[in-house]
């Protein structure tokens, strides 16, 4: 109603008088009051509405989620306002389904190789088994190399013996222990009766002294057997137990070989269609891989025997003069004979209490 009013006031002739004055007529008086009606209304609707609106950003501050971006520039139609929450959302929205996917690429990716490795170990075993089964019962054929065997049960039976050797040196020397502490004992025991007994202080003291020499002589002696126990566990436990290993690889990469070979000789027996020229190809590249690895550890093996047999007997020879010296030495009674033979080995013995842990490990 407003616009059609206005728009009739603009389009109306105003009357001029002789005067030049516009003339009065009853129509303007009309128009002149709706106008003015007009703007009051909508200055009080303009003032309440602005003042709501400054109350509003005083209280709550402006909603930056609520920003609107206008396209179309100043006055443009409802339809070219696009709300940034709606924009701020989607990229949020695309960057989190971006990483999720990427998550899940990776996940599955990792999936993939496990099973890809859980696939290869559960035919390599069912190769071997099957193998193992056949040689087993005689069906199968297997590689031999005749003198790296007998080379191999010389060494399982060598370390038995040895073990023997080492659990026998170790009773003795829990055995001999108790002894020198039993004369070291007795020693105390003397020394005390021949300042009680005054008529056969002599007597015991005799015996008290010759029980601290033989305790003395006995710790030499022990101090030769422990260094003597000590190298052949040393060779036993380590040495002889690393080429044991390196043995039990090669032993594995023989079964794996054959297990391969007999593999590839069977499937050379087929039929040759495409299916089957694909399945023999890849069975060669794992036989050419398998025989590669089998090669690589005999070689080490040998090498290891060769290095084992030389160090073995470099080891026992230095041993067992060492104990056949100290053992002789100590039941002849020859004291110094004794210590000269740990300067020769250069065994050092521990001073007495030194064997307690001190109160640091102690705490």
């Amino acid at each position: 109603m407003t616009d059609s009013i206005m728009s009739k006031a603009a389009t109306m002739e105003i009357p001029i008088n002789s005067n030049g004055d516009t003339g009065t007529l009853p129509e303007d008086d009309s128009l002149e009051q709706a106008a003015k009606l007009q703007w009051s209304l909508d200055e009080k609707v303009g003032s309440s509405r602005g003042t709501r609106d400054l109350q509003q950003v005083m209280v709550s501050g402006p909603n930056l989620n609520e920003t609107s971006i206008v396209s179309g520039g100043y006055g443009g139609t409802a339809e070219g306002i696009i709300p940034t929450s709606s924009i701020k959302g989607s990229s949020m929205h695309h960057s989190s389904s971006s990483s999720s996917m990427a998550t899940d690429e990776a996940t599955r990716g990792v999936a993939v190789e496990k099973l890809e490795t859980v696939k290869k170990w559960g035919l390599n075993t069912y190769k071997c088994t099957k193998q193992m089964i056949s040689e087993r019962f005689g069906r199968g054929s297997r590689t031999v190399d005749m003198e790296l065997e007998a080379q191999i049960e010389v060494l399982r039976d060598t370390k038995r013996k040895y073990e023997s050797v080492l659990r026998l040196a170790r009773a003795l020397t829990n055995h001999f222990y108790n002894m020198v502490q039993t004369q070291h004992a007795l020693g105390d025991t003397f020394a005390d009766l021949s300042q009680k007994s005054p008529e056969l202080r002599d007597e015991f003291g005799y015996n008290a002294e010759t029980q601290k020499l033989l305790c003395k002589n006995g710790e030499t002696l022990l101090g030769a057997i422990n260094f003597f126990v000590s190298s052949i566990n040393t060779l036993v436990n380590k040495t002889m137990e690393d080429t044991l290993m390196t043995i039990k690889m090669y032993e594995g990469a023989r079964l794996e070989f054959d297990a391969y070979r007999a593999d590839l000789e069977e499937l050379s027996l087929g039929p040759r269609d495409a299916v089957a020229m694909a399945r023999i190809d890849a069975a060669q590249q794992q036989y050419q891989i398998q025989k590669d690895k089998y090669e690589r550890l005999r070689s080490d093996v040998i090498i290891k025997l060769k290095f084992l047999e030389e160090n073995k007997v470099k080891v026992m020879h230095k041993q067992l003069l060492l104990f056949h010296n100290a053992i002789s030495a100590y039941f002849a009674g020859n004291q110094q004979q004794l210590e000269q033979t740990l300067k020769q080995f250069n065994i050092k013995l521990k001073p007495p209490g030194d064997d307690k842990p001190s109160w640091l490990e102690e705490q």
